[in-house]
């Protein structure tokens, strides 16, 4: 009896020895495995830091990153070595997403990241407070965080044929710098309040968009580009063809004279009601 209860311990004993080798094998194996993901990490990230380098250039005393019609799905943590870039200038890379550590590039001063893929602005964009220029126009962003406010350096924000967008935090109205606004192409039902309380905007874009009305408010923006509403609105002939196109275009009186036309119009709907 005792025989048989030490053959069983010595089998146990054997056992545990077994699995305690092959768990240590198990781990040394994970461990190395890591190991050499690391490498190939650090690998790529010095690869796609020296593509980086590579489009980077001085304008104006500037230092731009540039790069256009190359694949760059996403950027690697390495571009933070980069963090006295003062612009970025990435169109049709098939960018998916504005990194989270945007908000480390604290000398930005232009970001255009239009025509991509992008689906979404990080709140870490409020920390880029002397951004004068955001250009997110045809992507796929939806909506608008109501931490862009605190870019309290901003001049011109655009976000036009994005397709989705359809309202902005009222918290925007901070904005009191911002002098150039594109919205157009997206689902906006009305002119945001947001906006008609931004104090220097003088430049707003709205067009083809599924807006009904335009408010009383709106008279003041002295460049209402395009037509919203799809109004038939003429002015007197002017001598100069090219002064007229572009009165017609971007000119105070047409803005003026497109809102009369746009009241008349309501004026007419609501007595054909009553």
């Amino acid at each position: 009896m005792s025989e048989n209860v030490f053959c069983a311990g010595a089998v146990n004993a054997a056992k545990e020895v077994w699995e305690e080798r092959i768990k240590k094998h198990n781990e040394d194996l994970k461990r190395e495995r890591e190991f050499q993901q690391k490498l190939v990490r650090i690998w790529e990230e010095r690869v796609s830091l020296t593509k980086l380098r590579e489009k980077v250039s001085k304008e104006d005393g500037r230092l731009v990153l540039k790069i256009e019609k190359e694949e760059w799905k996403t950027l690697p943590s390495s571009l933070l070595k980069l963090s006295q870039l003062q612009e970025w200038q990435l169109h049709r890379t098939g960018l998916l997403k504005i990194p989270e550590f945007i908000g480390r590039f604290q000398n930005l001063t232009v970001l255009d990241l239009s025509r991509n893929t992008i689906s979404e602005i990080p709140r870490g964009i409020g920390l880029l407070t002397r951004l004068q220029e955001l250009i997110l126009s045809y992507n796929r962003i939806k909506t608008v965080p109501k931490e862009l406010s605190n870019c309290a350096s901003l001049e011109k924000l655009e976000l036009a044929v994005n397709r989705d967008i359809c309202e902005l935090p009222q918290e925007l109205s901070n904005l009191i710098k911002l002098t150039h606004l594109d919205l157009s192409v997206n689902r906006f039902t009305a002119v945001p309040p947001a906006v008609l309380r931004m104090p220097a905007l003088e430049w707003l874009d709205m067009g083809s968009n599924r807006l009904q009305q335009l408010p009383d408010t709106i008279e003041r923006f002295v460049n209402f580009r395009d037509n919203p509403l799809k109004l038939e609105v003429t002015l007197p002939p002017s001598e100069n063809t090219d002064e007229e196109e572009e009165r017609e275009l971007f000119g105070l009186q047409f803005m003026h004279t497109y809102i009369q036309e746009s009241r008349r119009a309501d004026n007419q709907v609501n007595c054909s009601t009553t």
